[in-house]
């Protein structure tokens, strides 16, 4: 065995005694919410910050984060765990997608010690909220592109530009926010800079993008029309947004795997309780094959996706390369997820539909996260060239 086998991480086959205690602990704690909770503040525009709080009462939003910044020393492993089990409640946050997994991961790897100090110590204990900017409307999935500039202004940067599709602003005190600040080659590949921007910050203008996702967190347009930013802002020196940014995606996509396994065991747990007392002709309707077999096809789908989504985390902690099974993990998580959801909701006929029985309208966020954090497509794009070494094709 090479010295690099022997000190790969292992993925467990059965969960410690700890970490099955966080899951129960994080249920027990989210289940007092429960999806009702969930409707109601989706319904109504509202901020899920009560089970927000409850959650970073007791430490979870900052598992990942490091003690010495308030946090709970673990890892992005843990952090999914608690991303499935609230979701699992059906209460999926994205903001934990967003602000403990791309923000937490960024200035833990990669802030000078004044930045953690400053920002990293409210994530560990919930009382900061951040959002990541990096999507602009003629970008795309193609960072390289992204028009928003950062230039010189004596010792300040002015960043000027917009970008879209930005969540959590609202409740967001700071945004993490990808910037040009040069040219790389002649194609037109940025040198781009990641910098940490307040999210009142003079010059800085937001607007709300109307969608149909049924969710609590609202979607924006952000409009930076010379904002200014201290040097001091800038994470891990000018030019190296690219390397420090793609640091937080691997989290985000092992996160959003996460979020769509939760929802896929919660719509499969309602439909094996309907299956079981729904009665026609004089038996269950789980004794058909015709609803049983749906069901159970996408149990053994959600538990490939939960494996892969598992070793993309110990990966990432353990310091491994885990861009290709953080993709494939978020793939097969958001399938599984979207088809776990949609047969529950054929198990359930017609009550499938009714807000009483909480699954329909869980359709439109794991929906999302079959196109974002990063398309399906792209994806495959990038497993056909790393993985399989075929051309690139885009």
């Amino acid at each position: 065995m090479s010295d690099s086998a022997a000190i790969a991480p292992a993925l467990p086959l059965v969960e410690s005694d700890e970490h099955q205690a966080l899951r129960s602990a994080v249920r027990a704690i989210a289940g007092g919410f429960g999806h009702s909770y969930y409707q109601q503040v989706s319904r109504d525009g509202e901020s899920p910050t009560a089970l927000w709080n409850a959650l970073a009462e007791h430490g979870y939003l900052g598992v990942n984060i490091p003690e010495e910044y308030d946090g709970g020393g673990l890892g992005l492993h843990e952090l999914a765990m608690v991303c499935e089990e609230v979701a699992a409640v059906g209460c999926p946050l994205l903001p934990l997608l967003v602000s403990p997994g791309i923000a937490g991961t960024v200035l833990s790897r990669h802030g000078s010690v004044e930045q953690k100090e400053r920002w990293l110590r409210g994530l560990g204990t919930g009382e900061a909220h951040y959002a990541f900017a990096i999507t602009e409307p003629d970008a795309g999935s193609n960072t390289h592109r992204i028009s928003t500039r950062a230039v010189r202004d004596g010792d300040d940067w002015l960043l000027r530009g917009t970008k879209t599709y930005i969540s959590g602003v609202e409740d967001s005190q700071a945004l993490l926010v990808m910037a040009r600040t040069g040219e790389v080659d002649a194609r037109g590949r940025g040198r781009l800079s990641l910098f940490i921007v307040d999210a009142d910050a003079p010059g800085l203008e937001r607007q709300p993008i109307p969608n149909a996702v049924f969710e609590p967190e609202q979607q924006w347009t952000l409009f930076f029309d010379d904002v200014r930013v201290s040097d001091d802002r800038l994470i891990g020196g000018e030019g190296e947004g690219l390397r420090v940014g793609f640091d937080g995606l691997n989290p985000e996509r092992i996160l959003a795997a996460a979020v769509c396994t939760g929802v896929a065991r919660y719509a499969l747990e309602k439909a094996a309780v309907y299956a079981n007392e729904r009665q026609v002709w004089g038996q269950p309707i789980g004794a058909h094959q015709g609803v049983a077999h749906p069901l159970a096809e996408a149990k053994v789908e959600v538990e490939g996706a939960r494996l892969m989504t598992a070793k993309a985390a110990i990966l990432h902690d353990a310091g491994f390369p885990a861009g290709e099974a953080s993709n494939m993990a978020k793939l097969l998580a958001s399938d599984a997820g979207l088809r776990a959801l949609d047969r529950s909701i054929q198990a359930h006929g017609g009550n499938g539909l009714a807000d009483e029985y909480g699954l329909a309208d869980l359709w439109f966020v794991v929906r999302l996260l079959r196109i974002a954090p990063v398309s399906r497509e792209m994806i495959l794009n990038y497993v056909a060239q790393h993985s399989l070494g075929l051309p690139r094709s885009y």
